[in-house]
């Protein structure tokens, strides 16, 4: 297990003993854990096999992109940050 400190911006550090630098995660939040979990950089790739679509890459990164902001605004508006 490893510790690490939040800064004031939110921001943490995840030391290089635990293997995780130069790619993208995804952070879920858990009550009062984080889980990350690297994702490959073709990531794509092995989705396609059991996740097929009839849209490009480009496409699904437009639809994702929408719907995270969307997601994000109804968030704000319940919690009246906006």
């Amino acid at each position: 297990m490893t510790i690490v400190k939040v800064n004031e911006r939110g921001r943490m550090t995840i030391p290089k003993e635990i293997g995780v630098r130069n790619t993208r995660v995804v952070i879920i939040p858990a009550d009062s854990l984080f889980i990350v979990i690297p994702l490959s950089a073709e990531l794509h790739k092995y989705a396609s096999s059991w996740l097929p679509s009839k849209h490009g890459k480009k496409e699904l990164k437009e639809l994702a992109e929408k719907s995270a902001f969307k997601d994000a605004a109804e968030r704000a508006r319940r919690q009246k940050q906006l």
